[in-house]
């Protein structure tokens, strides 16, 4: 079904921003998927799935799953040059499918307001090393609850996280975002390299490297395969529109199947790297491989990076190092989740980007405030009651998880049989006339990506199902 009026390769709206360079919108795209999920989510889901054996199920399915969603939504952006919400207007006109592109701006928003209470976390710790905090011996459980159980510091640092990430938005596709990714990422990844160098040079790493890189592939089950599954296409930032709106500000010029591999093959790239810090670190320290998420990093490597010789110097330069790694990762996600939503505001609302970004920042600070408050500062937003979990990890289930699974499962169905793959084959032949792989993305995009989608909502239901 083709519900598309307008030729294959015409602009639609009006003209927008566009990055300065396709590497400028790589690295932009890259440092949107790139994010706290990927430096302790990635190394806790596969220690936990088997390390290396989950390695191998993962890469695969990036390839074969990941990326083509990926490209997919690069073309919807490409081809409309408008935000989630206004490109189903395009495509679809009068259409329920604007649904699938309010989705994408709602859950934006939402995950952006807890988003930057854990990044402000990140942000306290950076001070926290510099000023000789990582201490052998220093209570990590005490300095958490320090950080994230009491009220005014949890949500002063949400507040100066999110002040940071407006002030970027602020200043637009080019001299915003894509100014500041061109100094964010490329100080990542030196950031990750420092301390990859370290951490595999720590006493019992060849264990935690062996853990990772030695494939039993007799690990290998229908529960590691899921995970591997979602974590793919969780790690990618999928379903929530912000490839969309990136994709808006990508030139006519540029091949979007090189640019969806390149933003792919980075972020991939840094989740291994985060596995190189994590399981040689965790080994090292005798720990469990799937020991992971905010204990992990804000208490178990806390407590591990203050014990780094020589003493005092080593806590203080590889802790400080390593949660200015988490901040910066935190901080290019954090932007694109701010841009789909004011991109919508300008877009279809014709509002100024400094006043859009002001309200979606307000807004989400706000919406926050419970988040911030939910690890020991409220009792009852620490475990809700009727819910049995804190409030921050009740929003990341409904949002982090089930909205960007049903919002990536509907831009598959959209793009493969409402607008039509032969439209989407189109666009990325508008600028060079090729699309040597067109006839597998088609297949993976129309039958695999779809069935893969469902089997990871199913996964996310299957326990409350089972009850």
């Amino acid at each position: 079904m083709d519900t598309s009026t307008t030729p294959a390769g015409a602009e639609i709206g009006t003209p927008r921003d566009t990055w300065g360079s396709k590497f400028a919108f790589v690295l932009a795209a890259a440092g949107s998927a790139i994010g706290l999920g990927n430096i302790w989510g990635f190394p806790t889901v596969a220690g936990q799935n088997g390390g290396a054996a989950f390695l191998v199920v993962y890469l695969i399915a990036v390839a074969f799953i990941g990326a083509p969603v990926m490209l997919a939504e690069l073309i919807i952006g490409r081809r409309t040059q408008r935000n989630p919400v206004g490109a189903f207007k395009a495509l679809a006109p009068g259409s329920a499918w604007v649904v699938v592109g309010g989705l994408g701006v709602l859950t934006g928003v939402v995950i952006l307001s807890f988003y930057t209470v854990i990044a402000g976390w990140t942000l306290a710790y950076v001070i926290k090393a510099i000023t000789g905090a990582f201490t052998a011996g220093v209570d990590t459980e005490a300095m958490f609850t320090g950080v994230a159980g009491a009220a005014l510091p949890a949500i002063g640092w949400h507040l100066v996280f999110m002040i940071i990430t407006i002030a970027v938005v602020l200043g637009g596709v080019r001299d915003g975002i894509e100014r500041w990714t061109k100094i964010l990422m490329p100080a990542l990844f030196v950031i990750l390299l420092l301390l990859v160098a370290r951490a595999v040079t720590l006493p019992g790493a060849g264990t935690g490297l062996e853990f990772y890189f030695k494939p039993d592939f007799s690990k290998i089950t229908t529960t590691v395969v899921l995970a591997a599954i979602g974590q793919a296409f969780f790690s990618l930032s999928l379903g929530m529109g912000a490839m969309i709106t990136y994709g808006s500000y990508i030139s006519r010029k540029d091949d979007l199947v090189s640019s969806a591999a390149w933003v792919t093959g980075f972020d991939t790239m840094i989740a291994i790297m985060a596995g190189l810090i994590i399981f040689p670190t965790l080994f090292s320290a005798g720990l469990e491989p799937g020991t992971g998420g905010p204990g992990m990093v804000f208490v178990v490597l806390t407590s591990l990076l203050s014990t780094i010789p020589p003493a005092p110097w080593g806590g203080i330069v590889f802790g400080t190092l390593f949660f200015l790694l988490l901040a910066i990762a935190a901080l290019t996600s954090s932007v694109s989740l701010m841009e789909v939503a004011s991109a919508w505001l300008i877009d279809e609302r014709k509002m100024p980007r400094k006043k859009a970004a002001l309200i979606i920042g307000g807004v989400a600070f706000v919406l926050g405030i419970p988040s911030a408050l939910a690890n020991g500062a409220v009792g009852w937003l620490s475990s809700v009651p009727g819910i049995g979990m804190d409030f921050l990890s009740f929003l990341f289930m409904l949002f982090g998880q089930y909205s960007l699974v049903i919002g990536a499962l509907l831009i598959s169905v959209f793009i493969a049989w409402i607008w039509g793959t032969h439209n989407a084959d189109a666009e990325v032949r508008s600028n060079d006339g090729n699309f040597p792989l067109g006839g597998l993305w088609t297949f993976l995009i129309r039958y695999v990506c779809p069935v893969a989608i469902m089997a990871i909502l199913g996964s996310l239901l299957w326990p409350y199902i089972a009850r």
